[in-house]
């Protein structure tokens, strides 16, 4: 690869896609507007082929964001090495703009070996997860001389023995580490919603934004938007749909918070099921623009 973008002196509030296979070609001929492109870290650690190939290229031409699904950092097993080595190799020869993971489990002793579940599995929100999910965020972020965002989980249980809020947990979390906080807005109306089949009788919206109140804001770096399913007894964080009215609502909440924070603020519109045609994705891109404009003019005051 001749060059790289910089990704240094990008804008207060920038907007970007999460890039997946079936775009691969029309996006890097077309080349459409975009301040980054985001892709799974894992998809890409081989280190020679063609999906390589791919995302150098689109890295000759965009600031890229690696957002992880299998460093399983709240696991009591630890970091697996491998994949964490695969990670470092990845970000050394990508130069990303931010590297994220989940504030989730995957990894456990089964049979007297190491499994991983190849899941996003929800973590209890007590002192014991706490200093584990600490424990391993801080040797990831050693290991790549980088401050680590961490996405907040759409989950379908909860835990009995967690003794902490969720907002006062990912903020601890971030104190402690000095790592940053990757706001998915769908995820906490997914879940939002889940406690109002569950029997909760708060609104929902009203829920999500008070949520978002309790999240330190100078912590937040990025924000992510995406559809989901109602199955009726379950809601579904499935990133298969636009974005709903609720989530772009919330999402306007979420701007006025975090919107001038000091590093700059992403937001990345997520799908990975029944990926539309590209013009889709930028439409719900633009409409994130659109909405951004108010909380420019407002950390230019």
């Amino acid at each position: 690869m001749d060059r790289l973008v910089p990704v240094t002196d990008l804008p207060a509030l920038t907007t970007g896609i999460g890039w997946r296979h079936p775009h691969y070609g029309q996006l890097l001929e077309e080349q459409p507007e975009l301040d980054f492109l985001e892709v799974h870290s894992e998809n890409f650690f081989a280190q020679g082929g063609a999906a390589l190939s791919v995302l150098q290229q689109a890295r000759a031409n965009y600031p890229i964001s690696l957002h992880g699904v299998g460093l399983a950092l709240g696991s009591v097993a630890g970091v697996d090495p491998w994949h964490l080595d695969q990670l470092a190799a990845l970000v050394e020869r990508i130069e990303p703009v931010r590297v994220s993971d989940h504030a989730s489990f995957a990894r456990g002793a089964w049979n007297g070996m190491t499994v991983h579940a190849a899941d996003l599995l929800p973590i209890a929100f007590h002192r014991h997860s706490l200093d584990v999910l600490c424990a391993n965020v801080q040797q990831v972020q050693e290991r790549l001389k980088r401050r680590l965002l961490i996405e907040n989980l759409s989950a379908y249980v909860q835990f009995s023995s967690s003794d902490l809020s969720e907002t006062g947990f990912l903020a601890e979390l971030a104190g402690r580490t000095g790592c940053g906080l990757l706001v998915d807005v769908n995820n906490i109306y997914v879940n939002a919603l889940n406690e109002r089949i569950a029997g909760a009788t708060d609104d929902p919206v009203t829920t999500c934004m008070n949520w978002l109140d309790q999240i330190p804001p100078h912590a937040v770096s990025e924000l992510h938007l995406a559809g989901h399913q109602d199955c009726g007894d379950i809601v579904i964080d499935d990133h298969g749909s636009r974005v709903c009215d609720q989530v772009w609502q919330i999402y306007g909440h979420a701007l006025a918070r975090f919107g001038s924070v000091p590093d700059g603020l992403a937001t990345l519109i997520e799908w990975d099921t029944d990926i539309p045609v590209l013009q889709v994705l930028l439409g719900e891109a633009a409409r994130a623009r659109a909405l951004q404009l108010p909380a420019g003019e407002k950390a230019m005051a």
